[in-house]
């Protein structure tokens, strides 16, 4: 019986491990190099423009709103996706739901 339960401790421990790295994993940071108020002034663009981020003037006109690349803006959409704040459109593209655009 001792036996049975001490060879059980290895695969629980390895069970606990698998699942803090899915937690790990689960919790999404911003993009490398993009501020908190490079955040603030995306949910603005992209609120400015309907919430939805869709076609390429979608994307010009929120680069030329905050100032940011072009890849800092998918680099956004991406982390805002990943961490809940936006959601695919079945038509393609991406629309917040956070903020303003809750």
């Amino acid at each position: 019986m001792r036996s049975a339960v001490c060879n059980s401790f290895p695969v629980m421990r390895r069970l606990s491990a698998a699942a803090c790295l899915a937690l790990t994993a689960a919790c999404a940071l911003p993009p490398e190099g993009v501020s908190q108020q490079d955040l603030a002034l995306y949910d603005t663009a992209v609120a400015s423009i309907g919430c939805s981020m869709v076609t390429e003037s979608d994307y010009l006109a929120a680069g030329i709103q905050t100032g940011l690349t072009r890849q800092q803006l998918l680099d956004i959409t991406a982390y805002r996706l990943s961490s809940g704040g936006a959601e695919r459109l079945p038509g393609g593209g991406v629309k917040l739901t956070t903020g303003a655009c809750a």
